[in-house]
């Protein structure tokens, strides 16, 4: 593999080298970054996602990908859109509108999707039968309009996560509603602009404008006779009631035309606030907030009191298979949300001995691995050098640690490189710069990751934790000019903070009102998107939080933070349920394997193994995995779980998951199992042992993690056994800096290293 030095040229000799690059390599479909470069042309016999987008004209720059509305981009209609707490779903006769407001849950999984067939309601057009298609009209960060057009006959409806509307704007007809059996009207008639309806026994509001009129009451056909005018909306109400009704149409005329976060992380505080916004414009009236129903990761963190009060009751809500949603009213509301801090490793405490540790390190080191992978598995290769180099520096295993470094080089320089010894544009081991949809894409891909645009952010998560690693070495390697223009490059590929990024869509991977990353570029699936591996996902902001602190952008470092915190909090609402508060009680798993749009399973793509099922949300350890260890009272009660299903604590598959996740918990018992059988576990391929004896070593010298204490630094950790806490810092400054903790206890900590101070609880 090539080796490229990090040695900066003269600024003359720089400039005409750079300029004398770009014309060179671009013309032979390669473009620099920094030292790297990457693709513009697909490589020969390579797969790529489909050319044809479904959107409009209106619709300029890169498109989305990875979201819960994603379809309707990637096929002609769509599947349905988990918005919760309505589904909706795209098709040739228009817009299907649905509730599932009975969540059904059993060993296997918890279900709310679109039910069979035409209910609730299916919105459509007077002048049109059925559409052509439904095309992408418009996006913000959580909203999305879809175009039903044709020969100027067409609606553009608008739908968004958390909205109990939809909207639709009209022309060239009016608005038609189609049941699966005429609704009952209880409230309203044939004149009034409102109407209440119960479908399927389901209430739900209709707003047409002022001086419109219904056809067709009693039948399972209506239609709003706008009058002249265009603008319509459904709302699906928490109860029939006629107070109900009169609140959601005080806001029924101010459509949601955008939506956008901002966040910002308060170092001193360790706390992410994040603020959602919504923009609206009133068709009728002056009335210009918005009713909007939070999840309960948003809920449960937000300050913002003014919940909509209906019947007395301090907010209405609705069920979904999150749990409990609660109606709010405004143009938006903040949540805050505690930072847990991350480390490179584990710092050396534990009191084991450093000769077995360095001997496993040299067993690891000496089985080479010199192939090809692609971009997942020789993703993991990265992910598996990164966690034990650390560590074999803290063994003092000199020798082993170079060897270490420079593989970690070497791989990176050559999946950064897109051209050959002889300047010809590879075919693998490099990435690709898809234009259309915007989005790089590494060869060999794997799991849809260049078809579908699948998880990308586990993929490159891990080449981004390899080069924050190399970076926390050598920052001059990760400068922008450098290596670093390439691992920036991927991270805006899976988390653009830039909403008018040119290249890339703003946070491609996460969703930010359902507070989680989703897996599938283009959410083709009758239950919509889905995440499994949460914990790849924090692998992946983890590499950010760390790059972007080697390398002093302070920006995306914050980026990493945002995205750290808001998915840890969503991991311990939804997978886990930590407080065991948001599941139906006949659900009776310890865990949520998979996160659906339409349900959440106990089950993985590839294995129903006990081990399978609950390490997939664990792997892979390293120091941004102790989030997994602050609810210990939930651990232990997961791991007793995992034991109960497997029949005991013998692994056949992925017993190294097992055991450091137990230390969580109970390090003790942890050791004993290691003990028993230190060479005989069932490794998981991107593990090894000298992590698994590293991590439970040290932790049982240093106890549980310890959720109470934050500090004004982001590399840090708390941990707490017996009466006495261990405060760890890394510090990626050159300079020693103080970092004081929550508890009132400071530490100076050295440059460029982990510093460890133990002291009494207070």
């Amino acid at each position: 593999m090539p080796h490229r030095s990090s040695c900066r040229p003269s600024t003359f000799t720089g400039i005409m080298v750079i300029l004398l690059s770009y014309q060179a390599w671009g013309a032979d479909g390669v473009e620099r970054a920094g030292a790297g470069s990457y693709l513009t042309r697909c490589p020969a016999g390579a797969k790529e996602p489909p050319a044809t987008i479904y959107k409009t004209d209106n619709v300029r720059g890169p498109v989305p990908t990875g979201d819960w509305w994603s379809s309707l981009a990637w096929l002609p209609f769509s599947e349905p859109l988990y918005a919760h707490p309505l589904v909706l779903r795209a098709e040739p006769e228009g817009m299907r509108v649905y509730h599932a407001d009975k969540i059904t849950a059993n060993k296997v999984g918890i279900f709310g999707p679109m039910a069979a067939g035409k209910n609730d309601l299916v919105l459509g057009h007077s002048a049109r039968a059925r559409f052509p298609d439904a095309r992408l009209q418009d996006f913000s960060d959580w909203f999305v309009t879809a175009s039903f057009a044709a020969d100027g006959k067409g609606m553009k409806v608008t739908c968004g996560h958390g909205s109990p509307y939809v909207y639709a704007v009209y022309e060239g007809g009016d608005p038609t509603l189609s049941f699966a059996n005429a609704p009952e009207v209880w409230a309203g008639g044939p004149d009034k602009p409102v109407l209440g309806l119960k479908v399927n026994g389901k209430p739900y509001g209709l707003f047409g404008p002022s001086g419109c009129n219904w056809a067709g009451l009693g039948s399972k056909s209506l239609t709003c006779n706008l009058g002249g005018k265009n603008y319509f909306s459904i709302a699906l109400l928490p109860d029939k009631s006629p107070a109900t009704l009169d609140l959601f149409a005080r806001y029924a005329y101010a459509h949601v035309t955008g939506s956008k976060i901002a966040w910002s992380y308060d170092e001193k505080t360790a706390t992410v606030a994040t603020r959602f916004s919504l923009t609206t414009k009133a068709f009728e009236g002056q009335e210009t907030a918005t009713l909007y129903a939070l999840y309960p990761h948003q809920w449960m963190r937000t300050q913002d009191k003014t919940m909509a009060a209906v019947g007395g009751t301090e907010s209405p809500a609705y069920p979904s298979v999150r749990g409990q949603m609660r109606v709010m009213c405004g143009n938006g509301f903040a949540t805050q949300m505690v930072f847990p801090g991350v480390l490179p490793s584990l710092p050396d405490q534990g009191t084991y001995d450093k000769a077995v540790l360095r001997k496993i390190i040299a067993v690891a080191v000496a089985k080479k691995d010199n192939d090809l992978k692609d971009t997942y598995w020789g993703g993991k290769r990265l992910g598996w050098l990164a966690t034990l180099l650390p560590i074999a520096e803290e063994a003092r295993a000199n020798a082993c640690a170079a060897q270490l470094r420079l593989e970690l080089r070497e791989r990176l320089e050559e999946w950064f490189s897109a051209a050959g010894p002889s300047g010809q544009p590879k075919s693998k081991g490099c990435f690709y710069l898809n234009k259309t949809w915007g989005t790089l894409i590494g060869y060999p891909a794997s799991y849809g990751s260049d078809t579908d645009l699948s998880d990308h952010h586990f993929h490159y998560g891990y080449f981004v934790r390899a080069a924050a690693e190399l970076a926390r070495h050598d920052p001059a390697w990760a400068g922008a000019e450098n290596w670093g223009a390439m691992v920036r490059l991927l991270i805006r590929d899976i988390a653009s903070p830039d909403h008018d990024d040119p290249l890339f869509p703003f946070l491609r991977t996460m969703d930010p009102y359902a507070g989680h990353s989703w897996a599938s570029g283009k959410a083709a699936f009758f239950d919509g998107n889905n995440n499994e591996s949460s914990s790849e996902a924090m692998n992946a902001w983890t590499g950010v939080v760390l790059f972007g602190q080697a390398v002093g952008d302070t920006k995306l470092r914050d980026l990493g933070i945002y995205l750290y915190t808001t998915e840890m909090e969503a991991i311990n609402q939804y997978w886990f349920d930590v407080e065991n508060r948001h599941r139906p009680a006949s659900y009776t798993p310890s865990v949520v394997t998979m996160v659906w749009g339409g349900k959440s399973v106990n089950e993985t793509w590839f294995s129903n193994k006990p081990p399978v099922v609950h390490g997939i949300n664990w792997l892979p350890f390293h120091g941004g995995s102790l989030y997994l260890g602050r609810y210990p009272e939930y651990t232990r009660r997961n791991y007793q779980a995992l034991v109960d299903e497997n029949n005991g604590d013998k692994f056949d598959e992925w017993a190294c998951l097992a055991m450091m996740y137990r230390a969580l918990h109970d390090p003790a018992d942890a050791v004993l199992q290691y003990d028993a059988n230190p060479d005989g576990y069932a490794l998981e391929g991107g593990n090894s042992r000298a992590n698994v004896y590293h991590w439970i070593h040290n932790l049982n010298a240093m106890g549980q993690v310890d959720r109470d204490v934050t500090a004004d630094y982001p590399l840090y950790a708390v941990f707490k056994k017996n009466a006495s806490r261990t405060y760890v810092v890394y510090n990626m400054e050159g300079a020693a800096r103080t970092v004081t903790f929550s508890d009132g206890v400071s530490v100076q900590a050295a440059g460029r290293g982990l510093t460890v101070k133990a002291a009494a609880a207070k």
